[in-house]
């Protein structure tokens, strides 16, 4: 009977209590002997460290997660997994909710907060585009991240590759061989 923990993040920059540390800090602290961390989004219920350690489950193991939005953002994946979970004999405990199990009630509070869940996340989505089409209404609005080098450090870039090689390149303008590759290719067309 092992106890585990799941610890995941979206991005490297999660702070207020989401960041790896601070989840594996809070697992560890509820008894979990084996922790299985990851950065993917919470989007997709097709994680490759989640499924790992799904495979690793077994009956009278316990899964503890920080919270809800942790495990799942949709109320149907997150349900159906919490409930194949209960149904192999496999206690889930999510700290800022409880010990899920099969009775009704807790039936009722995992698709309530799964429901809040899928609708925090949606809102987010909402909130993002709203702000997307406000920012495409300025006249300087371009799409993505900027660019960091000007067409003309770029150019000197690839007339450097002439004669030189790519390391040696990047070691001469900063500019990274990936961006020099795209950027030849971005030229021959």
């Amino acid at each position: 009977m092992t106890i585990y923990g799941y610890a995941r993040i979206s991005s490297k920059g999660q702070l207020d209590g989401n960041s790896l540390e601070h989840q594996e800090k809070e697992l560890l602290s509820n008894g979990a002997t084996e922790i299985y961390k990851e950065q993917f989004t919470g989007t997709k219920m097709d994680r490759p460290v989640f499924n790992e350690l799904l495979s690793a489950l077994k009956e009278g193991d316990t899964l503890i997660v920080t919270k809800l939005d942790r495990f799942a953002r949709s109320m149907t994946q997150g349900s159906e997994t919490v409930k194949e979970l209960i149904d192999k004999g496999i206690k889930v405990h999510i700290l800022n909710i409880g010990i899920m199990d099969n009775t009704p009630a807790s039936k009722l509070i995992r698709n309530i907060f799964f429901s809040f869940a899928e609708f925090e996340r949606d809102m987010i989505v909402e909130r993002t585009q709203e702000g997307k089409a406000i920012a495409k209404q300025r006249k300087d609005f371009k799409e993505g991240r900027p660019k960091i080098y000007g067409k003309k450090k770029i150019e000197h870039a690839l007339g450097l590759l002439e004669t030189h090689s790519y390391k040696q390149v990047e070691e001469i303008t900063g500019i990274s061989k990936s961006t020099l590759i795209r950027a030849k290719k971005k030229a021959t067309l």
